[in-house]
């Protein structure tokens, strides 16, 4: 069993027990809400994504993945996520997707990446391993019988890592970069009617410090549709930028700075109601 299908277990096993330990009581989170949902979706996704590792001796390359790699800007990934209420105004949320690419590609420049030179016209096998984990606590400072309004903390893992090789001449060179950024933002949904609700999100991380600084940003708006008692679908749109740099004394330089953004189409089945 790989390292995604244990993540994803995982994660839908540990919603699904913590929903089964919680009070049924009609006051366990605001009016209209179940008190645990699951959902998995499909994210169509346009992607942009730049980085550059120098040397101990000299500058590296700026890199487009997409365009300087022959990496995929367009991909479908698998994502599931969740979230239970532990009580009129707490809230915790959880989501895991993988974004991983590879390609092969003949390189139309030299490329400086690390202590490996590339050069013009050789075909370069990349790998690009993107997983992301999110987890978030919210606490509905406004809470209504058709809606709920809230304030966010919480964790957004980037395990990101990029090698490039040319076999032929025995030549390879990774970066690995695992980022678990604290967010914060605000978080709320809205009950159109009985079966539509609209729900939004927005996150946001800043740090600048002497070695390193970064920026993050999340953003997320989307409806869904229920039907039966216990069962939806919906549709959101999700933005996503990140950029991460660190700089040492000896003037060595590292920098990634990625986004994505594109549609979820998800299915989501409650657990439990207010009822």
């Amino acid at each position: 069993m790989n390292r995604t299908t244990v993540a994803r277990l995982a994660l839908l096993s540990i919603v699904t027990c913590v929903a089964q330990w919680l009070p049924l009581a009609a006051d366990a989170q605001p009016a209209g809400e179940k008190r645990a949902s699951i959902m998995l979706g499909a994210f169509i996704t346009d992607r942009e994504s730049t980085t550059r590792l120098d040397s101990d001796f000299g500058d590296g390359t700026d890199i487009n993945l997409e365009d300087d790699l022959g990496l995929e800007s367009s991909t479908n990934v698998a994502r599931l996520g969740g979230y239970v209420w532990l009580g009129e105004r707490h809230r915790l949320d959880g989501a895991y997707f993988d974004m991983s690419r590879s390609a092969s590609f003949p390189i139309d420049e030299t490329i400086e990446f690390g202590d490996e030179t590339f050069t013009i016209n050789t075909v370069i096998e990349t790998e690009s391993d993107l997983t992301i984990i999110k987890a978030d606590y919210t606490f509905a400072i406004v809470a209504r019988d058709r809606g709920w309004f809230g304030v966010t903390g919480g964790l957004y893992v980037a395990e990101t890592s990029l090698s490039l090789s040319q076999a032929t001449l025995g030549r390879a060179e990774s970066e690995d970069v695992t980022a678990p950024l604290p967010v914060f933002g605000v978080r709320g949904d809205y009950a159109i009617t009985d079966r539509i609700t609209l729900r939004g999100a927005v996150q946001l991380f800043a740090f600048e410090a002497e070695d390193v600084d970064g920026r993050f940003s999340d953003f997320y708006i989307g409806a869904d549709y229920g039907f039966g008692e216990r069962m939806a679908v919906g549709l959101a749109y999700n933005r996503v930028s990140m950029n991460l740099g660190a700089v040492e004394d000896r003037g060595f330089d590292a920098r990634l700075d990625w986004g994505y953004d594109g549609l979820l189409l998800y299915f989501k089945l409650d657990l439990g109601s207010s009822n």
